[in-house]
This record gives structure tokens, C-alpha cells and sequence, in this order.
């Protein structure tokens, strides 16, 4: 059990010097120094060290994809022109009839909402919604406004949009 400052001199070896791989991330390191030593804390002193080498930050990129740049949304000019929909839940428990999603939709000037419960989150059960409770109650609007779920951008949805002349944008 390497005491004070033998332990950073421990981690420095294992993941600074080419001998021993040079700049392997966390847990190749700790895989390689877990072989011959053991302290408290240990993983903690290791994830905190690559964490902050500063090489090692300065060339390593980032494995996740960045989040999608945020475009703002004009404002509509009356009523029904723009409307947001999407899908809540799941949501526990679920009803006796089965409905565990929320469908909502949304006019954006007034706050005028329209919900439902549904079973699923499906392009069906969102185009019968998108049909039965607004198209046939409150006409069509202008345009739609939805997230990428696929329950937004099956052919299905698409396709019902394009016939009744709505512009579909996506957040």
C-alpha cells in the first residue's frame, strides 16, 4: 500500500511514460495499476488526475455528439398558425383502460392545449390524434411544430401533413 506522494508518482508512470502505454484514459490506467497496487481511494485518485491532465485534454475530443444548435422559433402572427405537439410518459401508473403516454398539442400565441391519454407513443396513435381531436374539431393549422421522435417522423405523419398543407418543422 504506497503511501503520500509515491501514489502520484504511481500514476504518473502508469499513464504519462510511453513504457507503459502513454495517455490511456481512466480505466485502461487503473486496470494497469490495480495489477501491483492497492490504496483508499485509489479509483478516485486516478479518474481525478486523467481528468486533468492538461495534454491529454487539450487533444482528446470529446466521444458524444454535441448537442444541436438551438434555432429560434418566429413568433406566429394570430391564433392556429403555429402548434407544438408531443408525446409525455411514460407515466405510472397506468390507466384502467390501459393509456400510460400523453399526447399534447399546443397553439403557441394563445396556450390553447389539447391532451389526450393514449397507449402508445406511435406515428398512428399520433396521426389518429392529430385527426380525430384537432383536424376534425378546430380545422388545420398552419404549421406543426414536433421534436425528431420517431413517432414524428415516420412516413406516416409526413405524409398526412403534406395532404392537408401543414408545414412540419422540427425543434
Amino acid at each position: 500500500v504506497p503511501k503520500g506522494r509515491i501514489r502520484s508518482d504511481i500514476i504518473k508512470i502508469y499513464h504519462d511514460t510511453p513504457a507503459n502505454g502513454a495517455h490511456f484514459g481512466r480505466n485502461k490506467t487503473t486496470h494497469k495499476i490495480r495489477q501491483r497496487y492497492f490504496w483508499p481511494n485509489m479509483i478516485d485518485d486516478i479518474r481525478n488526475y486523467v481528468k486533468s491532465y492538461l495534454p491529454c485534454l487539450q487533444n482528446n475530443h470529446l466521444r458524444q455528439k454535441p448537442p444541436g444548435a438551438l434555432k429560434p422559433i418566429e413568433p406566429p402572427e394570430g391564433v392556429w398558425q403555429l402548434l407544438t405537439m408531443d408525446f409525455h410518459g411514460p407515466i405510472t401508473p397506468t390507466t384502467k383502460n390501459g393509456n400510460k403516454y400523453i399526447i399534447a398539442l399546443t397553439d403557441v400565441l394563445s396556450k390553447f392545449v389539447i391532451t389526450k391519454a393514449v397507449r402508445d407513443c406511435t406515428a398512428s396513435t399520433a396521426a389518429r390524434f392529430l385527426t380525430e381531436e384537432v383536424l376534425l374539431k378546430y380545422g388545420t393549422p398552419k404549421c406543426i411544430l414536433t421534436d425528431n421522435g420517431t413517432h414524428f417522423t415516420a412516413a406516416m405523419m409526413t405524409e398526412l401533413l403534406k395532404k392537408i398543407g401543414v408545414t412540419h418543422l422540427y425543434s
